[in-house]
């Protein structure tokens, strides 16, 4: 029987975004490894087929438009351009990719592209598309392309001195339709479910009243029993939303003249200085909150807490002062005090936390901080990079979802305002002065801020299990990155030679303001001159932990945490203990706590932003990656995080508390909530 003669199918992918679609004409050149071209291709054949948003197009090549297919055996170049198909109307085409079939050899080829197509311009598109500068066939095309891209990618600063963001929301950067439309149809639901509750009365008499605001609605969180348990509050600091404070006790400050008589027997028969040496004591210190403005009379403490872990291995709340200087107007408040006032303490120390949480851990440290890192990616770093590749799936939707968070949430009169003692004012203001603290080398890299915290020692401060979990998903991405870059960086003068990474770190050094330009980050290696494939590692390895693990740990327990007001308060109207002869009942707590319409609220917003809306870290929404060998890369990292999960839900079987917040399959890849 003769063989089916030579032949080529294209498969052209018009990316699902709006307005990716055409009408025009479009034409392609396909380019042998052995310098054979096909004459120009039209894909709009006889049947004329329109290139839709989200479709895919087959088209067969005859042998009369490449003449002696069978030479075709390896493709290296696709060039590709449009025209208008009635001279009258043109628009711009977002390609995602084309796929070459060439049956004669049996082999695929792949040119990725992911941008737009613009009228009568000539394309040409590399097969795997993956190349660093330094070996880039058409540099002039990706000159260009970067040159345009700075144009759409501009920074500003939306607030003084405060981070950089971009200027205007590209096209390319909004939700998808179907993700926005999920967003706002559950806001749509739970305000209709709770339509009526606010017609009751806005007063709670008693916290069994504030209780009932779940019923038949929301699902009532653990910390409605556990609020004022000493131990909840202490497994708050370990693996609550805020787990980055907690560092080890070496020393007693001057602000802070905690004492042994101070302790009794809270130390189970150790002096302080014993518990010190034993690795038994551990503190929180928002000395950062001081100063920072409020609303409406609202107080902001800036408290210093200190924390024991006990013969059971539970650590422990011990003492507590509010304010960083210390005098008789402001005592140091211990589990010894009467049993109300120590109850009200916690509350305003879980106040003050929770404006740190809200204000640094979570919309600073990673929505804000990743942004300008994004930025600064686009603005430098070409699409057929490798780097660009490895990273574009951990920005997906944080530029878009900033610009909503800071119109909706932050603006004045909007969420913070109604519900956060600092407003949105405050909350500015302390994430611009955290921001300037935050180091790539120690934040940014988990097993150094473990270490730089004190707090690596798993027998001297056991169930810290965002430590664990985050160091066996730091350690995931980091063998994951390492062999990335391995793949295509020989050496380190291969790094140093890299003039699109090397703008790239150099504009996350450089002050953020308006004439210099960049994003102001600290403990970029090199300050932002990379000199080795580790310095390329650690940077490339951090964004991603942050844009996902640090991004999952901070936000997916909102809900659990500040559904409950006395939990964890947004506001507290009333003044805080400057004696410990202050008495209060927990009927009367209720009163200067969030009122039903704002509990309410709190309750929407965070059940919204306790939602998982994308894929799971490693299952990218776009795959970017090509590159067989690079695919394999992915494929183990997949493998790998799948082994930790195993491994977290099997110890989660044995404690009595377990921890989810950095399980991989409830880890997204980027900041889309």
């Amino acid at each position: 029987m003769a063989s089916a003669p030579p032949s080529l199918y294209v498969f052209v992918y018009t990316g699902d975004r709006e307005y990716a679609g055409t009408g025009n004409k479009i034409n392609i050149v396909l380019h042998g490894k052995h310098g054979q071209s096909s004459k120009a291709i039209n894909l709009n054949n006889m049947f004329y087929k329109s290139f839709a948003r989200g479709e895919v197009e087959s088209f067969k090549v005859e042998e009369a438009d490449a003449k002696d297919l069978d030479r075709f055996v390896e493709i290296e170049i696709l060039e590709i351009w449009k025209t208008d198909t009635f001279g009258i109307f043109s628009d711009d085409w977002y390609l995602e990719k084309i796929i070459v079939e060439n049956n004669a050899s049996h082999k695929s080829f792949v040119f990725p592209y992911f941008r737009w197509i613009k009228n009568d311009e000539h394309y040409f598109i590399k097969h795997l598309d993956t190349s660093l500068p330094q070996f880039e066939e058409f540099w002039d095309q990706r000159k260009k392309e970067l040159e345009e891209k700075r144009k759409i990618y501009e920074y500003e600063q939306k607030f003084p001195n405060g981070p950089v963001q971009i200027k205007t929301l590209p096209k390319d950067e909004n939700f998808s339709v179907d993700y926005m439309w999920e967003i706002n149809k559950m806001k749509y639901k739970l305000k209709t479910k709770v339509a009526w509750s606010i017609l009751i009365s806005d007063e709670f008499k008693t916290l069994d009243d504030m209780a009932d605001i779940f019923d038949g609605v929301f699902y009532k969180p653990q910390t409605v029993k556990d609020w004022r348990c000493d131990k909840a509050f202490g497994r708050k600091r370990l693996n609550g939303i805020n787990p980055i404070l907690i560092r080890r006790f070496t020393e007693i400050p001057e602000k802070f003249p905690v004492t042994d008589a101070m302790l009794g027997e809270l130390l189970e028969g150790h002096s302080i200085q014993q518990a010190i040496t034993l690795k038994k004591l551990y503190w929180t210190d928002l000395a950062i909150l001081e100063g920072i403005p409020s609303m409406n009379g609202q107080v902001l403490c800036n408290p210093m807490l200190l924390l024991y872990v006990d013969k059971e291995k539970d650590l422990r709340p011990v003492a507590i002062q509010l304010f960083q200087e210390p005098g008789p107007q402001n005592p140091i408040f211990t589990p010894l005090d009467e049993p109300s006032l120590w109850k009200l303490v916690k509350l305003w120390c879980d106040h003050a936390d929770c404006c740190y949480h809200q204000a640094l851990t979570h919309l600073g440290l990673t929505h804000l901080l990743m942004e300008g890192v994004a930025l600064a990616c686009h603005r430098n770093i070409s699409p057929s990079h490798p780097i660009f590749k490895v990273l574009a799936p951990h920005f997906l939707y944080i530029f878009a979802i900033n610009s909503i968070a800071l119109s909706r949430l932050v603006a004045p009169g909007q969420w913070v305002d109604q519900t956060m003692a600092y407003g949105a004012t405050g909350l500015v203001s302390l994430a611009t002065k955290g921001f300037g603290s935050w180091r790539l080398n120690v934040e940014g890299l988990i097993p150094e801020t473990i270490k730089e915290r004190g707090v690596d020692d798993r027998d001297a401060l056991p169930n810290f299990f965002w430590r664990d979990d985050s160091l066996l998903l730091f350690n995931a991405l980091k063998k994951y990155v390492t062999s990335y870059v391995d793949l295509y960086y020989d050496s380190d003068e291969t790094v140093q030679e890299d003039e699109e990474i090397q703008g790239w770190t150099s504009e996350l050094v450089k002050e953020r303001n308006q004439s210099e330009g960049g994003v102001g980050l600290k403990g970029v290696p090199g300050n932002g001159s990379l000199s080795s494939k580790g310095d390329l590692v650690d940077v490339v390895t951090s964004v991603i932990f942050q844009c996902s693990c640090s991004h999952a740990s901070a936000n997916f327990g909102q809900y659990e945490t500040y559904s409950f007001p006395p939990n964890y308060p947004t506001m507290i109207n009333a003044q805080p203990p400057t004696s410990k002869n202050v008495r209060v009942t927990e009927d009367e707590i209720c009163q200067f706590l969030p009122k039903r319409r704002m509990a309410l609220g709190i309750l929407i917003v965070t059940t919204i932003l306790s939602r998982k809306g994308t894929n799971s870290l490693g299952d990218f929404e776009v795959n970017y990656i090509f590159d067989p060998k690079a695919q394999k890369l992915v494929v183990e990292l997949r493998e790998d995080l799948a082994e930790i999960g195993r491994k977290i839900k099997a110890r989660n079987e044995k404690v009595k508390h377990p921890y989810t917040y950095l399980l991989p399959e409830d880890v997204p890849n980027s900041i889309s909530i």
